[in-house]
């Protein structure tokens, strides 16, 4: 099971008006037990992309990262872990 530690969030600028909704970056500081296979010893964070429409938030895209060294990570999060993500990012949206 994931623990969200710590986090910051910022706009995404959209200068040219290209996109629709507003885009948010979060990047959240994971605790993952040393026996999840997302486990590093280095810590693990992930970088997610969220839209927001209508009052609608939707992950856009992620990436798990090696904290230190900002190693983009190949593992995918497992359906539950996105779905707490998801939540994590609504909940933690700024004002």
């Amino acid at each position: 099971m994931l623990t969200f530690t710590s986090y910051t969030v910022e706009n995404v600028r959209d200068p040219f008006n290209i996109l629709s909704g507003k885009r948010y970056e979060f990047v959240i500081n994971l605790e993952v037990p040393e026996d999840d296979e997302l486990y590093e010893e280095n810590g693990l964070s992930a970088r997610a992309i969220v839209k927001v429409e209508e009052e609608q938030l939707s992950i856009v895209s992620y990436d798990l990262l090696e904290t230190t060294t900002g190693r983009i990570l190949d593992f995918d999060m497992e359906e539950d872990e996105e779905a707490a993500l998801v939540l994590f990012c609504k909940e933690h949206l700024p004002a």
